[in-house]
């Protein structure tokens, strides 16, 4: 296996999409979802596009972006985690304001290739590529994966539980730990994305009701309103921080 970023191997931009998303396309769905779009991370950020390949194939992906944390006006992680690192790194590139950290913002690995730990291996070659890149943090706002299963449970009660070995439950936050992460906090509003009844059958297919809807892919329940027409998803995150 070897990683290569977007902005040497462009051409493997598509194959490397379609292995898939986090979660579900749903997610992409929101304000900051549509602002990292495939040209975005062509013209801004192709070193931070990583792809995994076999035999030239790409087996897996990570997605990130450079940002400025901590700041003299970011002294902590966001609690809109996910959502609000997405605009920090869009208001950094507008503004010329140069990173010191750089933000995982997904990792997806090819079905076929899964349990063979490759999402440590995507992390530990962002923590390599902040740190060719002059940047001394690498944050994640993660989704932990078995949270899909307990979409009523509060994150700060899922994301803090051990098993009996003292390792975290939750085997993408315990990834990421085995890494030497740190859990730093809950961010309670990590992805926001509101919509119609038509909106999130066409983002899900999902069939809303009113009141709370669980649904394939979410960590949370959407909340609904067939009177003014809308379903808004708030889904927590857990931030956590890379040792460099």
């Amino acid at each position: 296996m070897r990683i290569v970023d977007l902005a040497t191997r462009p051409d493997l931009a598509e194959a490397a999409l379609d292995l898939g998303d986090v979660g579900g396309q749903f997610i992409y769905a929101g304000a900051s979802g549509k602002m990292i779009t495939l040209d975005r991370f062509r013209q801004q950020w192709g070193r931070y596009f990583l792809i995994a390949l076999e035999d030239d194939v790409p087996i897996a992906r990570t997605l990130s972006v450079p940002l400025a944390y901590p700041a003299p006006d970011r002294t902590e992680l966001p609690d809109h985690g996910w959502d609000e690192a997405v605009q920090w790194a869009a208001q950094d590139k507008i503004d010329g304001r140069p990173p010191n950290a750089l933000c995982a913002l997904e990792v997806v690995i090819d079905p076929r290739h899964r349990g063979k730990h490759l999402s440590s291996e995507m992390l530990k070659a962002l923590k390599a590529r902040a740190a060719e890149t002059g940047l001394s943090k690498l944050i994640v706002s993660v989704r932990p994966i078995g949270k899909e299963d307990e979409p009523n449970t509060p994150m700060a009660e899922y994301a803090f539980r051990r098993r009996p070995d003292g390792l975290l439950a939750d085997r993408w936050l315990r990834t990421h730990e085995r890494l030497g992460a740190e859990l730093i906090k809950i961010c309670p509003f990590a992805v926001t994305i509101s919509g119609s009844f038509a909106d999130w059958k066409q983002w899900g297919n999902v069939d809303l009701v009113d009141g709370d809807n669980l649904f394939a892919g979410g960590i949370a329940p959407i909340i609904a309103s067939a009177e003014r027409d809308y379903g808004v998803y708030v889904e927590p995150n857990v931030w956590i921080e890379h040792p460099m």
